[in-house]
C-alpha cells in the first residue's frame, strides 16, 4: 500500500530523536517521493548522513542556484523552477541527479538544514504537487526539530537502568544528536572509548542502534 502524506506527518510526529529522523524517517519520505537518492543535512550541527544510507550530497549553498534559492527564500524548489534543462545538464551532468528537489528546515528564523532528493535520468521530473508536499513536510520537520532541541535530553532519574552514570551521560549526548567525535570532545575521552561504551550500552539494553537506545531510555522514563 502506497505511503500517504498523512503517513509521513504521523511518522514525523512520532520520532523521538534527531538520529531517528536521519536514519528512519528519511527512508519513509524518500519512498513517498519515489526517488532513487535522498538525504538530510543539518547545517548548524555539521552532521552528515551515514555513508551506508542512500543519500545525496548536501546542497552546495555557495555555487548551486538551487541551494541559493533555498537559502534566500527559505522555500523548497526543484531544478526546473530555476534552470532550463540544458543549463541543469551543464551544471550537474550526473546520471543519478537527473532531477533534484530541495527543501529547507528552519528554526528561529534560521536555515538549519535541507532535505534533498534526486531522481535518475529517465524518471519523471518533480512537479507542483511534489513541491507543495515537500513544503508541508518541511514545516512539520522544522517544528519537530525545534521541539526536540528544546526538550530536556537527560535521563537523571533512571535508577532502574543498567547503565552506569557515565554511560547515561553518553546516552544524553547521543540523544542531543552528537556524533562519537563530538561526544569524545565534550567528555575529554577518546573516540574509541565512546565507541566501546556504546557497544556495552547496546548490549545492556538489548538494542542495536543509537535511536533505538534513546527510545528505550525514554520509555524507561515514562514507565518508571
Amino acid at each position: 500500500m502506497p505511503i500517504s502524506l498523512h503517513d509521513v506527518f504521523h511518522a514525523i510526529a512520532n520520532i523521538r530523536s534527531e538520529q531517528e529522523l536521519k536514519q528512519t524517517l528519511m527512508d519513509k519520505i524518500g519512498e513517498y517521493f519515489g526517488v532513487q537518492r535522498w538525504g538530510i543535512h543539518l547545517i548548524d550541527s555539521q552532521s552528515h548522513n551515514d555513508p551506508d544510507t542512500k543519500s545525496i550530497p548536501a546542497v552546495c549553498l555557495e555555487s548551486n542556484p538551487i541551494g541559493q534559492y533555498v537559502v534566500e527564500r527559505h522555500a523548497p524548489t526543484h531544478e526546473q523552477l530555476i534552470l532550463t534543462p540544458e543549463d541543469w545538464k551543464d551544471l550537474c551532468p550526473r546520471h543519478d541527479h537527473g532531477h533534484v528537489m530541495t527543501g529547507p528546515i528552519v528554526c528561529d528564523g534560521r536555515l538549519i538544514g535541507t532535505l534533498n532528493f534526486a531522481r535518475d535520468k529517465g524518471n519523471p521530473p518533480f512537479n507542483a504537487n511534489d513541491l507543495a508536499d515537500l513544503s508541508a513536510i518541511c514545516i512539520h520537520i522544522s517544528t519537530k526539530l525545534a521541539t526536540l532541541r528544546t526538550a530536556p535530553k537527560t535521563f537523571p532519574s533512571l535508577s532502574s537502568s543498567p547503565l552506569t552514570p557515565r554511560e547515561i551521560q553518553i546516552a544524553e549526548l547521543v540523544a542531543q544528536g552528537l556524533t562519537n567525535i563530538e561526544i569524545a570532545q565534550r567528555l575529554w575521552i577518546t573516540q574509541n572509548s565512546v565507541k566501546q561504551a556504546l557497544k556495552r550500552m547496546f548490549r545492556k539494553l538489548g538494542v542495536s542502534a543509537r535511536a533505538e537506545m534513546v527510545a528505550k531510555l525514554q520509555d524507561l522514563l515514562i514507565h518508571k
